[in-house]
């Protein structure tokens, strides 16, 4: 096997052991913000000519940068959004990877490549992300000194975004169910206390459910205060024990 081809097969695991690494992270952590972090310290292992990566999300709000390896690429990205033009932005605005060499750079982006160039880059490389359901965005990576980007980093970012998209397609999905089970739990948690001052005011006042359940919201409305925090202090009050509105049943 020559030499070219061993470091080849070496990169190809070097580029497994980053996606089962991020793949990992999905499985360990529910902060979205981490994960993209993340994403950002792996791809700069997955293409050999990256020194330093980040990620834009473009929005109804403009763009921002959403995570970065350092502090330079992001102040380089803060440079190609005032100029509202540069790698990370076309490739988020086109769905295409954007590869361009210095020279061509210092052309169409003089300003964005003059804050690059003080710190040392000169090539860049940009991939379409689907960031946020509601937003596209980029993974941008920057290279010191001018030897640009080859076809094969090129191909590697394809390979590693289109990985990624999918997990965080997966992740988002995950999250979103998270909240939903929060939010079922809190329901059942606020129904648990009105049903219980229900059924305290129907056996003291000898009333219907519905009378009972519009007394309560009729004090609610009154006080402005939210009706399960209400039902919660009437328990209270006639059961001689605190209750607490937002843990009215057991876990």
């Amino acid at each position: 096997m020559s030499d070219g081809a061993a470091g080849q097969l070496e990169h190809l695991d070097e580029v497994t052991r980053a996606l089962e690494e991020l793949a990992g992270t999905v499985g360990n952590t529910d902060d979205f913000d981490a994960l993209l972090r993340v994403v950002c310290e792996q791809v700069v292992r997955v293409v050999p000519g990256a020194d330093m990566a980040s990620i834009t999300v473009l929005d109804g709000s403009g763009a921002r940068s959403v995570a970065a390896t350092d502090d330079r690429a992001a102040r380089i990205d803060e440079a190609q959004y005032a100029e509202d033009d540069g790698p990370c932005l076309r490739a988020a605005r086109t769905g295409q990877v954007v590869r361009v060499e210095v020279s061509t750079a210092r052309q169409l982006w003089p300003r964005f490549s003059a804050v690059a160039a003080g710190d040392g880059v000169a090539s860049y490389l940009a991939s379409p992300l689907q960031v946020r359901d509601e937003a596209m965005g980029a993974i941008n990576l920057f290279g010191f000194g001018e030897h640009g980007f080859r076809d094969v980093d090129q191909k590697y970012l394809e390979l590693y975004a289109t990985v990624v998209d999918t997990v965080l397609r997966l992740s988002r999905r995950a999250l979103r169910t998270q909240e939903q089970v929060r939010q079922l739990r809190t329901a059942m948690r606020t129904r648990g206390v009105i049903e219980q001052a229900k059924g305290i005011l129907m056996a003291a006042r000898r009333i219907s459910a519905d009378d009972a359940f519009q007394l309560l919201v009729g004090q609610s409305q009154r006080e402005n205060v939210k009706l399960h925090t209400i039902s919660a202090r009437f328990v209270a009050e006639h059961s001689g024990h605190e209750v607490d509105p937002d843990d009215s049943l057991p876990n």
